[in-house]
């Protein structure tokens, strides 16, 4: 049996033509809930989609600023440790001058209030505006510097031990005299090597031990352990 032209199935495109007619199975009430559904959703899916690129621009704003603040952190640290190295290489008594021509308490450290004094003068005198007393800062106050004394390298002998050693040893840490008695640079019986400290034989120690030893018997009992070098 054959299917007559009426009995087509109707599609939506067809009910959706107004030109159409409506054939069985097309109910318009039905297509324009559809649409209006469809448009709904579509509202939706847009409003869900902005929601995410402001959600996501928020939180690169965050980050951003977040980022900004670490650096500012890292910078106001890292000026603040270059203050602090180059005051460590001023002597507390150009520190003290610097403070009493700012007219902050002179106590010898350049902590913040003479960092921020220091600024003040800066500006005032068209300086370099960093907080530190550095050469061009000093001469514009009229201080004079004075450096930190240098300090001698670790395990440096002062120089009446130097002349010990070379008298004793010929300033030879492994030396041991011709009875074996006295050993090392400074002659050490085991006996004295003991008595400042030492264990085991003093030739065998490392030179700057040998120092450290001999720098205690020497402001214990002065001189007099070596009166043929003294």
């Amino acid at each position: 049996m054959h299917a007559s032209p009426n009995d087509a199935p109707v599609t939506r495109a067809a009910c959706a033509d107004p030109g159409s007619q409506v054939g069985p199975g097309c109910d318009p009430a039905n297509e324009l809930a559809f649409r209006r559904s469809l448009r709904a959703s579509r509202t939706r899916r847009a409003t869900a989609a902005l929601l995410r690129r402001r959600t996501l621009r928020g939180r690169s704003s965050l980050l951003g600023a977040a980022a900004g603040l670490v650096m500012l952190s890292a910078g106001a640290l890292a000026s603040t440790a270059g203050e602090e190295t180059a005051s460590k290489r001023l002597s507390k008594q150009t520190i003290k001058a610097a403070q009493s021509e700012l007219g902050v308490t002179a106590d010898g450290v350049a902590g913040p209030q003479t960092r921020r004094a220091t600024r003040r003068f800066q500006r005032t005198n068209k300086l370099e505006v960093d907080g530190i007393l550095g050469p061009q800062t000093l001469q514009a106050l009229g201080v004079v510097v004075r450096e930190r004394s240098a300090q001698k390298p670790a395990g440096e002998a002062p120089p009446a031990l130097e002349q010990i050693a070379q008298c004793e040893s010929g300033g030879d840490p492994t030396a041991i005299s011709a009875d074996g008695l006295y050993r090392g640079k400074y002659q050490f019986s085991r006996r004295t090597w003991r008595t400042v400290g030492g264990k085991g034989d003093p030739a065998a120690a490392p030179e700057a031990e040998q120092d450290l030893r001999a720098a205690r018997l020497l402001r214990r009992d002065g001189t007099s352990p070596w009166p043929n070098c003294a």
